[in-house]
């Protein structure tokens, strides 16, 4: 199976369905491929397989180690060339292990027919398993958890290693060597249902503070439902930090 593997700059989508016509004002004759000094050379699936990927690279700003190969076997032009550059004319319309590419080739600067290639692709990354069998309000930095090598086009629901969101939780059991999905965590509440809260509301240039049992819990940026104690009225409130919500009049 001849496959090459690139380190790719992020994580996206792709199915092999519909495909999106390139930008016209892409630059032409598009990316070298092979420069031989001197010798005529055909050009070789791996390089073919090559500029397609970095093509790939940058059209879907992938994050991984991303593996592609030829569904079907592809023959190369019949044709011998010094220098050898290759033009992607028609991309997926996402990323995903089924990718269909419309490219152009040209050899020494001549334009030849353009031809179509179905791809199969692997992104490989580094995510989060259960080392040991987790509760509920575990954080992602435990050493309860530690990284494995996936297919992310694969396990889509992987927490990828590295994820920007630092207050991540678990928030149910998981088996241990079980991968954690994204339905396995949540932010981390920063207002807890039955417990007091200082709620600050405002209208204009007047604020007023006071306190409030919180009916829901939740994180940083959701709503949730107070009571004031003394009038039993409920209102709703915007979660703004650990036990502080804000109500706008």
């Amino acid at each position: 199976m001849r496959h090459l593997t690139f380190s790719v700059a992020l994580l996206a989508a792709l199915g092999g369905a519909p495909m999106a016509r390139a930008a016209e004002t892409q630059s032409l004759p598009g990316s070298l491929v092979a420069a031989n000094e001197g010798a005529r050379a055909p050009l070789s699936p791996e390089q073919l397989l090559s500029c397609l990927a970095g093509d790939l690279q940058a059209r879907f700003k992938l994050v991984g180690d991303l593996q592609i190969d030829f569904v079907n076997p592809w023959t190369p032009p019949n044709r011998l060339a010094r220098e050898w550059k290759v033009s992607v004319v028609e991309y997926p319309s996402t990323a995903n292990s089924s990718m269909v590419v419309r490219f152009r080739a040209y050899a020494d600067s001549v334009q030849l027919e353009e031809s179509t290639v179905i791809l199969r692709a692997s992104l490989w990354r580094d995510a989060w398993f259960a080392r040991e069998p987790l509760a509920a309000g575990c954080t992602l930095d435990s050493p309860l958890i530690e990284p494995r090598r996936i297919d992310s086009f694969r396990m889509r629901d992987a927490i990828p290693v590295g994820s920007p969101e630092p207050d991540l939780i678990v928030t149910r059991s998981v088996e241990a060597g079980a991968m954690l999905s994204w339905h396995d965590v949540g932010h981390r509440p920063l207002v807890r249902k039955g417990e007091i809260v200082d709620v600050t509301a405002s209208t204009g240039l007047l604020r007023v503070t006071m306190k409030a049992v919180a009916l829901q819990s939740g994180a940083l940026g959701d709503i949730v439902t107070v009571r004031n104690p003394e009038s039993l009225k409920t209102i709703p409130a915007l979660v703004v930090g650990d036990d502080r919500v804000e109500v706008r009049l």
